[in-house]
């Protein structure tokens, strides 16, 4: 028998059914119209989306809807970002709406994004190529539609901040067709014047397509190759365009523009009055440590005449003093000197007595002298007839000969001679030669 078909509760059914979807289908973005908009307190949005045969259930939780660029309303064609759901208690199929944007500007959120990374490849976004604004400017260039009501704030701007320094207008219309050429020419001509020290490029908010000249390739060229700093100060604070990339500084808005390139008159002015007082205080310290220095100088100043004399005093009491410490000097010694022969007086040596002691002296030297002379010529004698006892001529006058090699070489030992061999023999008187007439023999020891 087989087992019986489950049975599905409803819950069990939208559960899976939510499952299914939200896995089988990735998120995808969907075009339509925004109809029935509901935003709650809690601040999620609720709408359908249609088009001309259908429509289907959003939900947009309000951490998302609080990042929207606009506001959403009523019939506004949109492109949402959506997961693919459905509300379980209902039973409603829906879209969990993530981001959305108005209908036709993926198109150009596509094309900046790319032009965006190319021009950030090339180094024209990098902040070593930027350039310093000049701390007070001669002249200053706007380039923006003289009917913009950007022109006015900046004008506003520089007027109360800085009411004397000459503006030129460099107009050029900031959107349609050819803007982005004519403000990249405009940012051509004022570099090719040089009658301004720099430019702010600016004009008023507005949607992207409004501020779509300023994202134009050519507008961000004229100002990455422009000589004078550029300001740029398109839209609100929430616009970013490729032109404030590129620029040498960003202003949130035309105003903020204005402002960043001139400071304000009245910061100046107070600036300049401190520093007035400053110098004015450091100028009197400096008036003030010269007269003191001029007072102790002038104290220390005396005529010549009365240094020379005052001179001369010191002098005198100098050669006074001088001849009273060599007085002093000279007591002292002398009473030293006697106190010295009174102690050393007995010590004082007998010239006779030492002629008498070194009479006596001379003449034990010369005794001493002719003994060690005695005792040194007897010590020779014996040496003498030692030395005539050991002499080998006297052994020879007793009969004796010496025997030598025929290379001087004394024979001490028979066994040293050969057959044939000459030798010398030394007598004690003369010489005679001699030759080995046949081998030594052997024999026992005399002795």
């Amino acid at each position: 028998m087989s087992s019986p078909t489950p049975v599905w509760s409803v819950a069990e059914l939208n559960r899976a059914v939510k499952g299914l979807l939200e896995r089988e289908l990735p998120i995808l973005w969907v075009s339509g119209e925004i109809s029935n908009l509901t935003v709650a307190a809690s601040g999620h949005c609720y709408f359908s989306l249609k088009d001309a045969s259908a429509q289907v259930r959003c939900v947009m939780f309000r951490n998302r809807a609080a990042l929207l660029p606009f506001r959403p309303r009523e019939g506004l064609k949109v492109e949402a970002r959506a997961q693919v759901s459905l509300y379980e208690a209902r039973g409603d199929y829906q879209l969990n709406i993530e981001a959305m944007r108005p209908a036709g500007l993926g198109a150009l959120y596509e094309a900046f994004e790319k032009l965006k990374q190319r021009l950030a490849a090339e180094g024209l976004f990098e902040a070593a190529r930027k350039r310093p604004l000049p701390p007070l400017p001669r002249a200053i260039g706007i380039v923006t539609s003289p009917k913009a009501a950007a022109l006015r704030d900046v004008l506003s701007t520089l007027r109360r901040r800085a009411p004397g320094i000459p503006l030129v207008l460099y107009p050029t219309p900031v959107q349609g067709e050819g803007a982005a050429e004519t403000v990249a020419a405009m940012i051509g001509r004022a570099n090719a014047r040089a009658e301004v020290d720099v430019l702010i490029v600016c004009r008023g908010g507005g949607s992207i397509e409004d501020l779509w000249a300023f994202n134009e390739e050519v507008v961000a060229r004229a100002i990455a190759a422009s000589a004078l700093p550029v300001v740029s100060g398109v839209g609100h604070e929430t616009d970013f365009t490729i032109a404030d990339f590129v620029a040498d500084l960003r202003a949130p808005t035309p105003t903020a523009a204005a402002e960043l390139v001139v400071p304000d008159q009245a910061a100046h002015r107070l600036a300049l009055a401190q520093a007035a007082q400053r110098l004015q205080r450091d100028f009197r310290r400096l008036i003030e440590g010269r007269m003191q220095k001029l007072d102790f100088l002038s104290r220390r100043l005396v005529h010549p005449g009365e240094r020379l004399r005052g001179q001369a005093e010191r002098l005198a009491q100098a050669d006074l003093a001088l001849r009273r410490a060599q007085a002093r000097l000279l007591e002292a010694k002398r009473w030293r000197l006697l106190g010295l022969a009174q102690r050393h007086g007995h010590r004082r040596p007998d010239p006779a007595l030492l002629a008498r002691r070194l009479d006596e002296l001379g003449l034990r030297l010369a005794r001493a002298v002719q003994r060690g002379g005695e005792r040194r010529g007897a010590r020779l004698d014996g040496l003498a007839g030692r030395l005539a006892a050991l002499n080998p001529e006297a052994v020879l006058a007793r009969g004796y000969s010496l025997v030598e090699t025929a290379d001087g070489h004394v024979v001490r030992d028979a066994a040293e001679l050969r057959s044939g061999q000459r030798l010398r023999l030394k007598f004690a008187r003369g010489e005679a030669g001699a030759v080995v007439s046949e081998a030594p023999v052997e024999q026992g020891t005399l002795f």
